[in-house]
């Protein structure tokens, strides 16, 4: 009896310290799931907290982070990157073409794929060659002035002529491409059909102005008969016309 007494306290007293640590246990894992909330979850600042700021700044990320994934990663039209883009390439481009054959020094206009009029041009020297490329004429400039170009080595010494001036070298009419070079009249209508220029392609100055407003009706720019009466009239005024279409002019 004595033994079965000894062992039930052994067993009552085991039981005990078994149910005293599973306490402790539980209310230790309590406590870190309560420092780990706390941490998660901070409380809101204050006023006047400087933390404030912090938040405020996440905030606008954020914002921007959506709106980028909202648009599927594209920019806006009124985004940076039309900024970038240069400004000529908004503009349309009309169904007419140049395309300047420097062997045969002739000027052909296309409207599409028919070509409407052919005209003798003269040519860049062997000293200063007409380049070959593709660019697009925007601008029809009548009665244009002639600035010497600076960086032009053969017209350091030379002196501007104004609009109508008879020693003005661009004559009645100028389509601007590729500045300093131009299709343009001339005051040496003898330089036709050779290779003379200092790159510029040259035409007599009746065919410069029937192109200048061929280019101007087809890219989208067309004037009635008094405008080119006044601009014929007043030689020393220069006008110019942005073209609301690009015109694509091919040299080779």
């Amino acid at each position: 009896m004595r033994r079965v007494f000894r062992d039930v306290m052994m067993l009552a007293a085991l039981t005990t310290m078994a149910g005293a640590c599973t306490v402790e246990d539980v209310k230790d894992a309590r406590a870190g799931d309560s420092a780990a909330a706390a941490t998660s979850k901070s409380p809101p600042p204050a006023r006047g907290s400087k933390t404030a700021p912090a938040r405020a700044t996440s905030g606008a990320a954020t914002v921007a982070d959506s709106s980028a994934s909202a648009s599927g990663g594209n920019l806006a039209p009124d985004s940076v990157d039309v900024g970038r883009r240069n400004k000529s390439a908004l503009v349309p481009q009309s169904r007419m073409r140049l395309e300047v054959d420097l062997g045969a020094k002739q000027l052909t206009a296309y409207d599409g794929e028919q070509p409407i009029a052919t005209y003798r041009i003269a040519i860049g020297s062997q000293q200063w060659p007409t380049q070959t490329g593709q660019w697009e004429v925007k601008q029809v400039v009548w009665n244009p002035e002639w600035i010497p170009p600076k960086e032009e080595q053969w017209a350091e010494d030379k002196d501007p002529k104004a609009p109508g001036a008879p020693d003005n070298p661009l004559g009645r009419a100028q389509l601007v491409y590729d500045p300093p070079r131009t299709v343009h009249g001339t005051n040496d209508p003898s330089s036709i059909g050779k290779a003379v220029s200092h790159g510029s392609i040259r035409m007599a100055n009746a065919d410069i102005i029937k192109l200048g407003r061929r280019v101007m009706e087809l890219a989208g720019a067309p004037k009635d008969d008094s405008f080119y009466q006044q601009v014929a009239q007043n030689r020393t005024q220069k006008v110019i016309v942005d073209l609301p279409q690009r015109v694509p002019i091919r040299v080779f």
